[in-house]
């Protein structure tokens, strides 16, 4: 058999995030720059002193959306971001043994140095004047900067009312993202403001969502009316009970999250959703606007004053440290041979599966394929998403 070698694609990332940009809006504009397929059958790889300056939860947000390019893997170089993540979560013997051989784990001088010679194709951004970015609609590559989006969606017919802003994911859901969203909904309160949308946050696991709630960020999101749902993928993979919401109206809403096909989030196709960075959308969510710009335009607050959102902050890293009762986590058996799985034949949530009858090298020849899709077929129309995921560890239902 053979693997076709990858392509190249470098990104060199040079300045340093500032104002309201973050580093979801890094990959927001290389999916506009390459689109959905323009990754495909490639690596990327992210460096230069921009690369250097993300924390290593961006650089985690940038990688996975690697996928809603068609990348096969995306890639930094280790750095010392990397080490204050690993020594962070209580992985120091992890760090120690990655710092003695970080001069492996990235990439040569002479490479960054002279990158048209390496790559098949280099990408430049300059993180000084990189501004934020909404992606969307129906597809995550239709990118467009926010000071652009007023006058894109009137063009387009795209409602301009947003319903609801959504912040999770395993896209943006780290301690970083929501100490920076929950800066700007602090704000809000504090400037007399109401969310003119619905607002819900998805914490990205059960520490992450321990440590927030101790530094007072969930409290800050619900003091805002926000709904504080599960620590799971929840409204990105269609399991969102939305209320309010008959599957047929036409709307708007803004999420941090990495996918926003139609039907996506709640199962209606009239339902224009955007991608943005965490503390983008917890912005949009207290407008209630579409094309509002904090970086230019005011809000009216309860004494009827016009006020302006500050650029957002927040930490890399906890300051007191990740902090969790019950992070979930059962370790295996020390021994697992005598480990029985044991599913109900009833069962309509769980199968097991039979082993295939091993392959004796003749009855899988000359097969005819059965499938050819013709544009733009995302996952979802592979394997939608929604509330049928309830059957996905029983593969006859989920297929049915």
């Amino acid at each position: 058999w053979e693997l076709k070698f990858p392509k190249l694609i470098g990104v060199k990332l040079t300045g340093k995030l500032n104002g309201w940009t973050a580093a979801k809006d890094v990959i927001l504009k290389v999916a506009g720059i390459l689109t959905v397929k323009g990754g495909t059958g490639a690596i990327v790889e992210y460096f230069g002193d921009g690369a250097i300056n993300l924390s290593c939860t961006g650089k985690g947000t940038i990688c996975n959306m690697g996928a809603e390019i068609g990348a096969t893997t995306s890639t930094f170089g280790y750095d010392e971001s990397m080490e204050r993540y690993l020594r962070s979560t209580g992985r120091d013997e992890v760090a120690d043994e990655a710092n003695k051989i970080a001069a492996y784990l990235t990439g040569d001088d002479e490479v960054y140095a002279d990158p048209e010679n390496y790559f098949d194709q280099v990408i430049e951004i300059d993180l000084d004047t990189l501004e934020p970015y909404l992606n969307g609609p129906f597809t995550p590559d239709l990118a467009t900067p926010v000071s652009q989006m007023k006058v894109e969606a009137e063009k387009n017919g795209w409602p301009l009312k947003v319903e609801w802003g959504l912040i999770g994911s395993c896209t943006n859901s780290s301690y970083e993202d929501l100490s920076r969203a929950a800066s700007i909904a602090n704000q809000a309160i504090e400037k007399g403001l109401v969310t003119k949308s619905a607002f819900g946050i998805n914490p990205g696991s059960e520490q992450v969502r321990y440590t927030a709630n101790r530094d007072g960020f969930l409290k800050t999101f619900e003091d805002l009316d926000a709904t504080i749902f599960t620590n799971a993928c929840g409204p990105c993979i269609g399991m969102w009970d939305r209320t309010g919401a008959e599957k047929a109206e036409k709307n708007t809403i803004v999420h941090s999250f990495n996918r926003n096909f139609a039907k996506r989030a709640d199962g209606n196709p009239n339902t224009f959703a955007f991608v943005a960075s965490p503390e983008m959308v917890a912005a949009i969510a207290i407008s209630g606007n579409l094309g509002f710009n904090p970086l230019t335009d005011t809000l009216t607050n309860d004494k009827g004053e016009q006020v302006k959102l500050d650029p957002p902050t927040g930490d890399e890293l906890p300051t007191k440290g990740f902090a969790v009762e019950d992070a979930g986590f059962q370790a295996p058996a020390a021994d697992g041979s005598a480990v029985q799985v044991l599913v109900s034949p009833t069962s309509h949530r769980l199968q097991l599966l039979d082993p295939f009858t091993p392959w004796e090298g003749t009855d899988l020849k000359g097969l005819k394929l059965l499938i050819k899709a013709k544009g733009k077929c995302t996952t979802d129309h592979i394997s939608m998403a929604g509330p049928w995921l309830k059957f996905r560890g029983h593969l006859d239902n989920i297929s049915n």
